[in-house]
């Protein structure tokens, strides 16, 4: 009897806890929640804003793009060289005067450039890929790596002009050309075409110091 009594008064009873008088909170789903606080935050809706109207103007130009290519053909081509600003592919030009101009890479393809003036331009590999220049004026023009294939190149004055390198395959006719002081180094023509060329080939190119029979390989 004693025994059991030294053990229950050494033995603490640990106190009740206090009853709560607090109301039990609400819970919120977690999704209610995010949203909530997302709407709270005005960063957030600025962002969001922000890359809406990023969204929108991006769009607006890629529909804008897509427009105008098919509503104007021309304007896919404007800028028809790194230094032509202006349309020249396709295009007739019968008669326009590019003397002097520094016209490298323009795109000429299919145009029509009859008695046009190209005396002193600078035309390094421009493309003539099927143009007509028939009484062109050609002279002194830089036309080294010009690109000549199928060209009409009739009556053309090619006096002094420097055509290094051009391309000049398939049916390019100079018929009828002037071609005193001109050099043709490395250009691939037809036999008949060179053929007839060295017989009217005469005079040395003043910028390459060659000799325009030479340059054509001329017997």
């Amino acid at each position: 009897m004693a025994h059991l009594l030294n053990v229950s008064l050494c033995t603490k009873i640990p106190p009740k806890p206090p009853l709560s008088l607090t109301k039990p909170s609400l819970s919120i789903p977690r999704f209610l929640s995010l949203s909530h606080s997302r709407c709270a935050n005005p960063q957030a809706l600025i962002l969001n804003k922000q890359l809406l109207e990023d969204f929108a103007k991006t769009g607006l130009l890629a529909l804008l793009s897509v427009s105008l290519f098919f509503t104007d053909p021309a304007l896919a081509f404007k800028g028809g060289g790194p230094y032509g600003s202006e349309v020249t592919r396709g295009q007739d030009l019968t008669g326009k005067d590019f003397s002097g101009r520094t016209l490298i890479k323009q795109d000429f393809k299919t145009s029509i450039l009859r008695q046009a003036n190209f005396k002193g331009a600078k035309l390094l590999g421009a493309s003539f890929f099927d143009a007509d220049l028939t009484g062109a004026d050609l002279s002194d023009a830089d036309l080294r790596s010009a690109d000549l294939p199928l060209a009409n190149v009739a009556k053309v004055n090619l006096s002094n002009a420097n055509l290094e390198g051009a391309l000049a395959t398939g049916n390019t006719s100079f018929r009828g050309s002037n071609i005193t002081g001109a050099d043709f180094t490395d250009v691939p023509l037809r036999e008949d075409q060179r053929e007839y060329l060295c017989k009217v080939a005469d005079g040395v190119n003043p910028t390459t110091g060659n000799a325009t029979r030479d340059t054509l390989l001329c017997n």
